[in-house]
């Protein structure tokens, strides 16, 4: 449960889009770096009392390093200028029942100005989206699409499976000019664009950004038990499922690696086998990296046999793919690996980037709302 923490602002860190990054001297004794999102709890100044939920730090856990701020309890935030006793502003209720419940304007409800364009919409056209587990391999992918398609308009829709504001992504801040858009979608919040379902994030992907290519992975801090199912990348396969379902055309990122210490993600990891072997249940275009290292190549050669007739398995070249990525605007980071720590990983997402763009060249494009 909550491991509750007090304490005094002594330092204004860095901050990017939606968070900034705290020094909180804790009562007691001792300090820890903190986290907050003015949007919702106000913009912390030197010396504000905050009140910290401290769990995640306390335990060591890897993604984020940070205790989040919970209140400014002795400078509370003005109301925010819409009037909220209506549905006039939106009455999309995201992390629900729990204390920092925000209420927002859905893209597809009846106070959007994209209400009529959704109300209509049932069909992607054919869009490739590519569904990732990790949300590290998001700049990957679309390093993947700038190479052959650098003008094309990328929109990623923020799944929550891992952190629940799209704020808490430094890598997010970064690509903000690289994409037409975020979509959070379920629980997730704090994108350009709000959506209650995955199915109607996709749709205001295509109907209102008018992405030539979609990207669907979960924010930054992917939950594993260990075991076969225990794991939010689950969520991939019913990506793949939701894509298929409105017409769309579902390109699966793999997640390869022959660096991580871990038996069940080396190779092709256990999270991609479960999602696109088990939980996608339409057909899929699953992309391998044509020239990986030779016994790397057979080791996923091996474990993805059994998805073959499952799905369409698409080599697809990697010539120019390692530039693109040491171009990032952002840093490449997964599990702590960067880059060259662990190559493949980031050249397989960089190759379903790229195939993702190669089928786009050959879809009509769909008008953004203007």
């Amino acid at each position: 449960m909550v491991r509750w923490r007090a304490g005094a602002v002594t330092g204004v860190r860095r901050r990017w889009a939606g968070a900034v990054e705290l020094d909180v001297e804790v009562d007691g004794g001792g300090s820890m770096r903190a986290l907050a999102y003015p949007a919702l709890v106000g913009e912390p100044e030197l010396g504000d009392r905050v009140l910290l939920n401290a769990g995640a730090l306390l335990m060591g856990l890897g993604t984020g390093g940070y205790a989040l701020v919970v209140a400014l309890p002795e400078r509370l935030p003005p109301d925010p200028p819409q009037a909220l006793d209506s549905r006039d502003a939106g009455h999309l209720v995201k992390a629900r029942y729990t204390p920092l419940q925000p209420i927002l304007l859905g893209v597809d409800e009846e106070a959007s100005p994209h209400r009529e364009v959704l109300a209509a919409a049932d069909d992607l056209a054919g869009l490739p989206v590519v569904t990732a587990d990790l949300h590290s391999a998001l700049p990957a992918i679309l390093a993947g699409i700038r190479v052959d398609a650098p003008q094309a308009r990328v929109a990623y829709l923020l799944t929550d499976g891992g952190a629940l504001p799209a704020w808490f992504s430094r890598t997010l801040a970064g690509l903000a000019d690289d994409l037409v858009g975020t979509i959070s979608v379920g629980q997730a919040f704090g994108g350009d664009l709000e959506a209650s379902t995955l199915h109607s994030g996709l749709l205001a992907a295509r109907h209102v950004l008018g992405a030539d290519v979609a990207v669907v992975a979960q924010g930054p801090g992917n939950l594993g038990t260990g075991t076969r199912w225990g794991f939010s990348g689950v969520a991939v396969g019913e990506a793949v499922n939701a894509v298929a379902t409105l017409g769309g055309r579902p390109v699966g990122s793999l997640r390869i690696s022959a660096a991580d210490p871990r038996p069940r993600h080396r190779g092709v990891s256990h999270h991609s086998l479960t999602a696109y072997g088990r939980v996608a249940l339409a057909r899929a275009e699953l992309v391998v990296p044509a020239d990986l290292e030779p016994l790397l190549a057979a080791e996923v050669d091996a474990a993805l046999k059994p998805l073959a007739e499952r799905h369409t398995l698409v080599r697809v070249d990697t010539t120019g793919l390692d530039a693109a990525l040491r171009r990032s605007p952002v840093p490449l980071s997964t599990m702590g690996r960067g880059l060259d720590a662990d190559h493949a990983y980031f050249l397989a997402a960089a190759a379903a980037g790229r195939h993702a763009a190669r089928l786009a060249a050959a879809t009509p494009p769909a008008p953004a709302e203007r």
